[in-house]
């Protein structure tokens, strides 16, 4: 399998994102430069990651904005419908994408990683996710803290911290944060 070919037929799925973001220093599709991180994130937590671990990493949120979250209603029951719908959709979108490029036996893994099957038992489901909560601490830390406001962030990064694995927060720990994020992690791990 010639892996950078999978990696540019996902990235060319993501290339019509609407929404953008800057990351370091480049303003960039959302979902493509997330991808990229969490491959990155994997590479630096996992020895030698397989290659479904990597695909599924670079295709986890592939074409996110197909399916916004004021599709399903407010709320905690909305919020994990929607997340499910996501889960579902990325994974039929990314077998569409890989058919032909890839064994179907690794499509089917890839799959099954995006869609966290067995998070917290399957360690490659697990890396997954401690990437993509690395990502965000990354890339959406600030701004999601001046939406939400420093208590409701303090939630929110505790649910983040518990889906993590002990080398994961370590990871997050390690990320250079400013004073308030500091303050708020702080506070979150105080919860668990």
């Amino acid at each position: 399998m010639n892996l950078e070919a999978a990696f540019d037929a996902i990235d060319a799925a993501n290339a019509g994102d609407p929404n953008t973001i800057t990351v370091r220093g480049s303003v960039r599709p959302k979902e493509q430069a997330h991808a990229e991180l969490a491959v990155e994130w994997v590479r630096r937590l996992v020895g030698e990651p397989s290659e479904a671990l990597l695909l599924a990493a670079r295709a986890h949120h592939v074409r996110r904005w197909e399916i916004p979250r004021s599709s399903e209603p407010e709320g905690r029951a909305g919020y994990l419908r929607w997340k499910r719908r996501l889960q579902q959709h990325h994974a039929s979108v990314v077998g569409e994408v890989l058919a032909g490029l890839v064994d179907p036996a690794v499509v089917e893994r890839v799959q099954s990683i995006v869609r966290k099957e067995a998070l917290r038992t399957d360690p490659e489901v697990q890396a997954l996710e401690d990437a993509l909560c690395l990502v965000f601490v990354e890339t959406q830390f600030g701004e999601l803290t001046d939406q939400l406001g420093e208590d409701h962030m303090v939630d929110v990064v505790a649910k983040t911290l518990k889906k993590m694995s002990p080398s994961g927060r370590s990871a997050a720990l390690e990320l250079p944060l400013d004073e308030s994020a500091v303050r708020i992690v702080g506070r979150a791990l105080e919860r668990l």
